[in-house]
């Protein structure tokens, strides 16, 4: 005999479903990659932020950088995706996941030769649609790429050297 159990209310959210419609998404676009702003964490109570990033063939996404709080989470939609891992290069294709935990180098850009269409998430999130802004302003030489290592610690995006990743762009070049 099957017995019917009550179920509890579920607790109050943190926030409230977010739902972005593509057709309404904000994007921001430089020469060679468009970004698609999902969500960020004034919609999340700094739960995430996530956007979409289409990169062109040769597009280069990030140098090599940490995040001091933020778990960055990627998801390959289509194409393919070059990434650095603390000094391990590796090439994401499509339907592949990975995450990158707090204080691990890492760098990304579009597998040499293909294009990439991407799906990043932020945990926790933490303000990063104005770092995007601005990366697509010093892209297109409206901003001095001075702002960007200026707002490191607001941003939570600290840049370090990585011969390997240098070599692999270069080798990819």
């Amino acid at each position: 005999m099957t017995q019917n159990v009550p179920h509890e209310a579920p607790s109050a959210s943190p926030f409230p479903p977010v739902l972005t419609r593509h057709a309404e998404a904000e994007t921001c676009a430089d020469p060679s990659s468009v970004m698609t702003l999902l969500a960020d964490s004034d919609s999340t109570a700094d739960g995430f932020t996530s956007y979409r990033s289409s990169f062109a063939k040769g597009a280069v996404g990030a140098p090599a950088h940490f995040h001091t709080k933020a778990t960055e989470l990627f998801f390959v939609i289509s194409g393919s995706l070059q990434v650095l891992v603390q000094e391990e290069v590796t090439v994401l294709e499509a339907g592949d996941f990975l995450a990158v935990p707090p204080r691990t180098p890492h760098a990304f850009a579009a597998a040499p030769g293909c294009e990439a269409d991407v799906l990043f998430v932020f945990t926790p999130g933490m303000g990063r649609f104005d770092y995007l802004r601005l990366l697509g302003r010093v892209m297109r030489g409206e901003a001095d790429p001075k702002e960007i290592a200026a707002s490191a610690e607001r941003y939570d995006n600290h840049y370090v050297d990585s011969p390997v990743w240098r070599a692999a762009l270069e080798a990819s070049a």
